[in-house]
């Protein structure tokens, strides 16, 4: 099993390009088998989830060709099995989006209940009240989700009841070829929302209001080909940055989406960072400087995002002062501050929900475990800053949803190596821990 080796006290400077956004690239994928057309994919991130989806694509029956610039082509013409197995939803819980598509275009689908990060229960009960809502028999049975519509879905008036961007892009993709008009209330307005809406209408979807909490779609018979561009990714963007910020450094990001991460930026500078942006660039430098605690709160779109926390929490583990985090959208999502203390950090929990930091001057090496995607790199994050060489392990969890971690940090100075078992330690070291 692959771990991460990283020598801390570097500061970060360099220049990185922005991958493409997977929260988007995974229910646009999804959303390609609405169409028995190609669909052209460019911009797609080479990550773990992104290989699962066109594994789980692949399993449907659909034919997916990579070309020599990375490109991905899609074609969905001849799908041959309705069923999306638990060997593959199991592993990651974004494909449970494929449920929408498959009842819209077949008018039946099985797919299995979803896994994922164990970041809190997230239930799928938003997705099929919707589903139900268009007219579907939806039936749960042996840990799969039975949907049939076979006289095809009818749109209706939807409001989710809390704000799901799962559940949201699941119904605009299920809308789109439903006799008459779906509007849907209660909509999450994440920029990947907005992303799939304007890829649907690309495949000649009437989507309107998507980044809005009020979305209507009109349906029509059918959708075409198209070839589209997945956004920049606002999660690696930010997670970047925050790294550079907590190191003390200076990175611009190239292919970015400034505009996507404004609560992100507000919180840096208010860490003392200098921020500036263009429309496809974003600079920060903290010209050697130690950042400031800042308390966070996370909510939905537009407020900070929920897929930032830890990577903020590491930061204010080394910064000047006292903060609070406040998580209100997952519960169990503080398992790496374990972790993060290990190196040194004063963490404390107050509660499931929040975390107070009592920032000290330096961190020191430690091996340490991830526990889910995004706090794995809170502890790159840390690790890049602690005294030592720290030894992350169970990075599958990066791999998932950061494109070429340790190339991409070596850009910027770091010091870091894959491995795939750890070092050996001395005799006299191993005696000394006794």
């Amino acid at each position: 099993m692959d771990k991460l080796l990283i020598a801390g006290g570097k500061r970060l400077s360099g220049t990185l390009r922005v991958s493409g956004a997977k929260n988007s690239a995974l229910p646009i994928l999804a959303g390609c088998v609405l169409t028995p057309e190609p669909v052209a994919l460019d911009n797609l991130p080479h990550l773990h989830d992104v290989t699962t989806m066109l594994e789980l694509l692949g399993c449907l029956g659909a034919e997916v060709v990579v070309d020599e610039k990375m490109r991905v082509e899609v074609s969905a013409r001849h799908l041959d099995q309705l069923c999306a197995p638990y060997e593959l939803v199991k592993t990651m819980r974004a494909s449970f989006v494929v449920m929408g598509p498959l009842l819209a275009r077949f008018g039946e689908a099985e797919v299995s209940l979803p896994g994922g990060c164990a970041i809190g229960a997230r239930p799928v009960d938003q997705h099929l009240k919707a589903f139900e809502a268009l007219g579907a028999d939806i039936e749960v049975r042996d840990g799969y989700v039975i949907g049939r519509a076979p006289d095809g879905l009818t749109g209706a008036d939807f409001r989710f009841d809390l704000v799901t961007v799962g559940g949201t892009q699941n119904l605009l993709m299920a809308a789109t070829l439903a006799r008459g008009t779906t509007r849907i209330g209660n909509a999450a307005c994440e920029p990947e929302v907005k992303d799939l809406g304007d890829f649907l209408n690309a495949m000649g979807a009437r989507v309107s209001g998507h980044g809005t909490p009020e979305i209507v779609v009109e349906g029509v018979d059918a959708l075409h080909g198209c070839t589209y561009r997945i956004m920049p990714d606002r999660v690696e963007a930010g997670t970047y940055l925050i790294a550079a910020a907590a190191t003390r450094g200076r990175i611009r990001l190239n292919q970015a989406a400034p505009d996507t991460l404004s609560a992100v930026l507000d919180k840096l500078r208010e860490a003392g960072a200098d921020v500036s942006t263009g429309e496809d660039w974003i600079e920060l430098d903290m010209h050697g400087r130690r950042p400031v605690a800042v308390d966070v709160e996370t909510a939905v779109y537009p407020g900070f995002p929920t897929d930032m926390q830890a990577q903020f929490l590491a930061l204010n583990a080394v910064a000047d002062g006292d903060s609070t985090i406040t998580e209100t959208i997952f519960e169990n999502r503080f398992m790496h501050v374990q972790e993060i203390n290990r190196l040194g950090a004063r963490i404390e929990l107050d509660g499931p929900s929040r975390a107070r930091v009592h920032g000290v001057d330096t961190l020191k090496a430690a091996p340490v475990m991830a526990t889910d995607l995004r706090a794995s790199f809170s502890l790159v994050v840390a690790a890049l800053v602690a005294e030592g060489t720290t030894l992350i392990d169970r990075i599958y969890h990066i791999d998932r949803g950061y494109e070429t971690i340790e190339e991409k940090l070596s850009q910027l100075g770091a010091d870091v190596q894959r491995v795939s078992r750890a070092p050996a330690r001395s005799p006299a070291r191993a005696g000394a821990s006794g």
